[in-house]
């Protein structure tokens, strides 16, 4: 009954598919919590999930999962509970971490159909994504949806064509002293950064000395279509396959 619409649009056989496909979410916070609720409402119903974060009241202008019956929870057991709420028969496993080489083993054992990272900090993505390409387990990433206003702006393609994004610039600099210089399909947006310029804090700087993070504006009308459009071309990247 629950995906009886989807199966109207897609077909039985499709719909069988994203139903035995297996996905892991890395990073829940505005992009990535959508990408989770957009693929089980889209009958993918087996789903890794990864968060380390608690959520805040700065999350409440753009995060799905902040509210104020949520507020200082883990996003994690969060986002479990809810994804649930919509699909009680959904096999969702939940992780409370964060990625980095040393949680690596644990985070892709099991190695999944897709990952989708929606992780925000440079050290962490850079180090999921060489990660994903030596293991040869397929992905997309989500590069910065901070600084951007305009939806019309959003796309999907290989990282070599990401302009104007200054997150996909570090992480092509980076992969370029790897040699790779190809291979990472993402969702970015091609508008220039608007708004106060705010340097990336490495996540190990954040968790290992207690800094503050600086705020980054961003608007949930631009975080959400990012969200949806990862969860789209992923489905389709299944479908086709």
């Amino acid at each position: 009954m629950i995906y009886d619409r989807l199966e109207a649009l897609i077909g039985e056989a499709a719909l069988k598919k994203l139903n035995g496909a297996y996905v892991s979410v890395i990073g829940l916070g505005a992009v990535g919590y959508t990408v989770c609720e957009a693929l089980l409402r889209s009958g993918i119903v087996n789903l890794k999930i990864v968060d380390h974060d608690i959520i805040k009241e700065t999350n409440f202008n753009r995060q799905l999962l902040a509210l104020e019956s949520t507020l200082g929870q883990k996003k994690a057991a969060v986002a479990k509970k809810r994804l649930l709420d919509i699909n009680k028969n959904a096999n969702i496993e939940a992780i409370d971490g964060f990625f980095h080489v040393e949680t690596a083993d644990e985070i892709l054992k099991n190695p999944p159909d897709f990952v989708v990272d929606a992780i925000d900090s440079l050290n962490p993505k850079f180090n999921l994504i060489l990660e994903l390409l030596k293991r040869n387990i397929r992905f997309i990433s989500s590069m910065g949806a901070a600084r951007k206003l305009d939806p019309f702006k959003i796309k999907y393609g290989d990282i070599t064509g990401a302009t104007n994004c200054p997150l996909a610039k570090m992480i092509r600099k980076r992969l370029r002293k790897k040699g790779i210089t190809t291979g990472v399909k993402c969702v970015y947006s091609e508008e220039k950064p608007v708004g106060v310029k705010t340097p990336l804090i490495e996540e190990e700087d954040y968790y290992k000395r207690g800094r503050n993070r600086i705020p980054i504006g961003s608007i949930a009308t631009v975080t959400g279509i990012f969200g949806n459009t990862i969860a789209a071309c992923l489905i389709d990247e299944i479908l086709k396959n």
